[in-house]
């Protein structure tokens, strides 16, 4: 999701967090200022059902959890709502937000690419729960998965690989995650498994 900065310069995160419970739409909270998330694309969206998914059928029988973008990630003084969070050591306490995510997945678009890149990855590094940090491209296919335990270097995967989720010993088909997405390699993949 894209972010719009709002004129609200040096907010509290405790008044950000209660503005957040009454408010219509998500916001971020990034070093004191509040960004109002725009909408996200139909693709974006595929995405996201797509993991929550598959993930979810996996960990039926584990204590990890996935949640969709509804639940906000405090990472160093900021709050972001990721695409989708695997949490294993998820607490009685505020319900709104985690501190331990185990795994964090964005879908990139050319508004946040930046952003995801950049200040997020190093914030949600920091966090000493995170083991995978994964983002995927929503315009063609590549998923880029960066691991704790590989010095957060970037291993890509693309259509006929399966992504592999060290945090939790599991593999995802990169053309199950991309199921239905409407872009120029998912067409040919399509194509050409029709031939």
């Amino acid at each position: 999701m894209a972010l719009q900065q709002l004129k609200q310069n040096g907010i509290s995160p405790e008044d950000y967090l209660a503005g957040e419970l009454v408010s219509d739409i998500k916001h971020e909270y990034i070093d004191g200022e509040v960004y109002a998330m725009t909408v996200t694309s139909i693709n974006h969206n595929r995405i996201i059902g797509n993991l929550y998914a598959g993930l979810r059928a996996q960990l039926v029988n584990m204590p990890c959890e996935v949640f969709t973008s509804d639940i906000k990630v405090k990472a160093q003084n900021n709050f972001f709502y990721p695409d989708l969070i695997v949490d294993c050591e998820r607490k009685k306490g505020d319900q709104h937000f985690t501190e331990t995510p185990l795994i964090v997945f964005e879908v990139l678009s050319k508004t946040t690419r930046k952003l995801d890149q950049t200040l997020k990855r190093l914030a949600y590094q920091s966090l000493p729960s995170l083991q995978d940090y994964v983002l995927i491209e929503q315009d063609f296919v590549d998923v880029e998965v960066c691991r704790r335990s590989n010095h957060w270097q970037p291993e890509h995967y693309y259509l006929g690989d399966q992504v592999y989720l060290a945090a939790l010993d599991l593999f995802l088909p990169v053309h199950e995650i991309y199921a239905k997405v409407d872009n120029d390699d998912m067409s040919s993949f399509l194509q050409s498994a029709l031939a």
